[in-house]
């Protein structure tokens, strides 16, 4: 592979910080598919490359850290690969089932789902992308273990208001969406809306303004959207639920329309049906009509105390992708519907 020519300016032999890191990357990915793909011992990468094995060693761990390698491991031991199959078959999704105990605590469950959440959406983000990251519990874990890779012209959009009567929700919502777009170079749109206006008429006016059609007219140009499913009882409870976004009355009416789940704070029923519901219409996230245009739905759920509404969310087909822990996958391919 040629050596990256120096930056204009810059004395030969004196690369830019630019071209060092393209530089490295290039190097560490050579090392890599040598290593991974091509079977080369360390000792034969370093001669090819005329370097010391330990440099090979740091090599391979940097590509690996930097997302550039991703391991799977499928043994035939397992359940997850039967469980993929049967959720795959039954709700025509692109599913990843994560293996974990079944005496895993579920914050311990909720970060080994989010780690292989985030390895998986790597690849899955492309330069020229459009973005649409909903908040919440799940996706904020998810955002804490996403690794570098370097997109050009993306943009990060946030797809529904975080504020509430006790606090404006910009503080939380803008680390995932930070997170999101420091992990791919990307712009960031936040929504600086409440996540529920007191009125629809409210919402109504809003729309038509044009601070807030801009951020609108990004999330009908989305190509990925990702998101969680949030449950009113579920072990660990969605932060719309459990951060003082709903008052009893909302609660009340939720129970009144058979409310199962939401996606980016859209409700839902069991059999996947959203009309009628009165909260939607004071809710600042995206139609569930809209959200099944977007080409890449990436879902992401941890806990099987969730089941209920991931049935509500696949059954309004809003997921081209699934990701799992395996006692969640396994409740949800069960016959009894429990």
């Amino acid at each position: 592979m040629p050596a990256t020519p120096p930056a204009a300016g810059s004395p030969a032999g004196a690369p830019s910080p630019t071209g060092s890191y393209v530089g490295r990357t290039a190097e560490a990915l050579r090392a890599a598919q040598m290593y991974y793909l091509q079977d080369l011992t360390m000792d034969a990468i370093a001669r090819e490359l005329r370097t010391s094995r330990s440099t090979v060693s740091r090599l391979i761990s940097s590509a690996r850290d930097a997302g550039l390698v991703q391991i799977q491991i499928r043994s035939p031991l397992e359940s997850a690969p039967e469980l993929e199959r049967l959720v795959r078959e039954k709700y025509q999704v692109d599913v990843h089932v994560v293996p974990v105990p079944d005496t895993l605590h579920e914050t311990d469950v909720l970060d080994r789902v989010a780690i292989q959440a985030a390895r998986t959406i790597g690849p899955l983000v492309d330069s020229n992308a459009i973005v649409g990251v909903a908040w919440g519990s799940t996706v904020s874990a998810v955002s804490r273990h996403l690794t570098r890779k370097i997109t050009h012209d993306s943009t990060i959009v946030q797809l529904n208001g975080a504020g509430n009567t006790q606090t404006t929700g910009i503080t939380y919502a803008s680390e995932i969406m930070r997170r999101f777009g420091s992990a791919y170079g990307a712009r960031v749109e936040q929504f600086p809306v409440p996540a529920f206006f007191d009125h629809a008429e409210t919402r109504t006016a809003m729309w038509a303004e044009r601070s807030v059609q801009r951020i609108l007219g990004l999330q009908e140009r989305m190509t990925t959207a990702i998101f969680g499913v949030g449950t009113v009882d579920a072990d660990l409870p969605s932060h719309v639920y459990a951060g003082g976004y709903l008052d009893e009355e909302d609660l009340e009416s939720l129970a009144a329309d058979a409310v199962v789940g939401d996606v980016a704070t859209v409700f839902f029923r069991a059999d996947g049906s959203d009309d009628g519901i009165v909260m939607n219409a004071r809710t600042t996230g995206p139609s569930l009509d809209l959200l099944r245009t977007v080409r890449r739905r990436i879902c992401v759920v941890s806990g099987a105390s969730k089941v209920k509404g991931l049935r509500g969310a696949l059954a309004a087909n809003l997921a081209t992708d699934l990701i799992l822990d395996e006692g969640t996958a396994r409740r949800l391919v069960a016959d009894d519907g429990q």
